[in-house]
């Protein structure tokens, strides 16, 4: 029972604190693929350390078995609850996980349907109003004079552009627009981002989960601006950013003017040299290897330490 309890009030403190300090990294300049990993590795690790003290519960002995060298100290911590209380919790908790897995797997097909559907109908319109250059089938371009660019995912995913590009920005500019729209595809930011609106169902109570759909857009869009950095110069994402912020967009796509456009201003005046493959990949692999095993890892540390105190 007490390994549980830790357990799940760990992970219930993760799910408050581990925002704070992953946006922490994005206003720090960091790669904009580290939080975002981290953040999704840590609602997983949320999820899977519950599930992990569920079944402590329900498990004979509760697992203590594998603390048997330690089993007269952990004695001293015992509270005497009757065992079949204690599997009464595990029951009951073990209803409401799989209430929770059960309703993410409903919604997010429910929401891929709904995705594929509408964009099912946008690219219908789009195939008859825009046309396509002979060298770029997947782009296509709107006669329309706002400057206004966004990308649909789909096999294969397009992205979509209006005659306002060419007429009101330079020729580089246009290019950081379709390369920070391109990068979208590329990345496969739409199912990033359909991740962090099924999670927000999960645990909606706890920052992590809640936060997750902002989130996640946020940094995908850091993530396509540093993308199109690299490939055009800071000085022309930042002032095709500029340009092409506050016009519309259809809700099932991402679009470069439209989320977290301050924000993304705000990093771009102070860029900061992108790491090599190899240093980013470490970063990646350690970023999700620290998300996951920090709620097991503390819980057992805690639970250690209080009984080194209660031997002594």
């Amino acid at each position: 029972m007490t390994v549980a309890a830790a357990l799940l009030v760990t992970a219930g403190l993760m799910g408050v604190l581990a925002p704070r300090q992953l946006l922490r990294l994005v206003t720090r300049g960091a790669d904009p693929l580290v939080p975002l990993l981290a953040w999704l590795a840590s609602a997983v690790s949320v999820v899977t350390t519950s599930a992990l003290a569920v079944t402590l519960l329900l498990l004979p002995d509760h697992g203590t078995d594998a603390l048997a060298l330690a089993h007269e100290c952990w004695s001293s911590l015992e509270h005497g609850m009757a065992p079949r209380v204690e599997a009464t919790g595990g029951v009951v908790g073990l209803v409401l996980l799989t209430g929770l897995l059960i309703r993410l797997a409903v919604l997010s097909v429910k929401g891929a349907r709904h995705r594929a559907r509408r964009r099912r109908d946008h690219l219908a319109v789009l195939r008859v109003a825009a046309r396509s250059e002979p060298g770029s089938p997947s782009t296509l371009w709107l006669d329309h004079d706002e400057p206004l660019a966004f990308s649909l995912a789909g096999t294969p995913g397009v992205v979509v552009a209006t005659e306002g590009l060419n007429r009101r920005l330079t020729g580089k500019q246009v290019d950081a627009v379709l390369a920070h729209e391109r990068a979208h595809l590329d990345g496969r930011h739409h199912l990033l981002v359909a991740t962090g609106d099924a999670l927000s169902t999960v645990l909606p109570f706890l920052p992590l989960f809640r936060r997750a759909p902002g989130v996640v857009r946020e940094l995908v869009e850091v993530a396509a601006d540093a993308a199109a950095v690299r490939a055009c110069g800071v000085e022309a994402v930042r002032a095709a950013l500029l340009k092409v912020s506050g016009h519309g967009a259809p809700g099932s796509a991402l679009a470069m003017g439209r989320d977290s456009v301050e924000v993304r201003l705000a990093l771009l005046a102070h860029p900061r040299r992108r790491p090599d493959s190899a240093r980013s990949l470490l970063a990646y692999g350690a970023a999700c290897a620290t998300a996951l095993t920090i709620p097991v890892v503390t819980a057992f540390g805690g639970l250690l330490a209080v009984i080194l105190v209660a031997c002594h």
